[in-house]
């Protein structure tokens, strides 16, 4: 099946992470990647790769970027990927088995979340669902990110794909920045009773970064990856954090706003 199935990958700057993501498609005839414009290394790493098809588009949003990618795709099958994403030598051994005459039309992958090479024993990175027959799908907003919309039936795949970011942390956090400020529109623009409980919880701004901290170390066992498991945990706490301080920020520009408009009634 491997040979009816193209991957594809956004960048933007992800000198860092890309090589170690290719390095696990050498199988694949043909990789898509659509590149925000990257000013780092990133064009340099993708031209040693003959398989890689480029092209740039600016970005606006992940939803629009993933839609545009899978405009450029012509195999029935895709498999997409961050850049930071590593397919084990397992997952693609179990995908080869594949049927491609099977009815389901896309494929749920767990993942193990990495720091600095070594995986976790657990992460909290749901299942995304990565594989997936190009007519059945579209990408649809979420938030800060994107939703993969699959018709028909999905299966899970139990072997698993690694998330190895190594972006240093002035990165990491120039991104986390931007996801949150989208997140926090998204928290607040949305009744609650719409929006799952951790998202309530996530709403309450204080509560969170506590939770997500209990939750990584001791739920999950992040403890008994040593200093890894903290790190790993020390990350998700400051980027609940971050949403915080946006969802504060936001509704004090709201009620100012409100209070300004209020106080310019008045005065007519």
């Amino acid at each position: 099946m491997l040979e009816d199935i193209t991957p594809l990958i956004l960048t933007y700057n992800e000198a860092c992470n890309i090589k170690n993501t290719l390095q696990s498609l050498t199988w694949a005839k043909t990789i898509i990647i659509i590149d925000s414009y990257s000013t780092d290394e990133t064009l340099e790493i993708l031209k040693l790769y003959p398989q890689i098809q480029l092209f740039h588009r600016k970005f606006d949003t992940h939803t629009n970027q993933w839609n545009y990618g899978l405009e450029q795709v012509n195999s029935e099958w895709v498999l997409s990927l961050d850049a930071d994403y590593i397919v084990t030598d397992e997952l693609i051994a179990e995908i080869q088995k594949l049927s491609l005459h099977s009815s389901i039309d896309g494929y749920f992958a767990k993942f193990k979340y990495c720091v600095f090479g070594k995986p976790l024993r657990s992460t909290i990175l749901p299942p995304r669902q990565v594989l997936f027959r190009k007519s059945q799908a579209t990408y649809i907003d979420d938030g800060h990110t994107q939703l993969l919309e699959v018709k028909g039936q999905s299966s899970k795949l139990s072997a698993y794909i690694y998330h190895d970011d190594r972006k240093p942390l002035s990165r990491w956090l120039w991104a986390q920045d931007r996801y949150m400020v989208i997140e926090a529109r998204k928290l607040l623009e949305t009744p609650n009773s719409e929006l799952s409980l951790s998202d309530r919880i996530r709403k309450q701004k204080i509560l969170a970064p506590i939770i997500i901290l209990f939750y990584c170390l001791i739920l999950k066992g992040g403890i008994l990856d040593g200093w890894r498991g903290c790190y790993y945990a020390f990350q998700r706490v400051l980027a609940e954090v971050l949403l915080a301080i946006h969802l504060i920020e936001a509704e004090k520009l709201k009620h100012d706003s409100a209070a300004s408009t209020e106080k310019s009634v008045q005065y007519q």
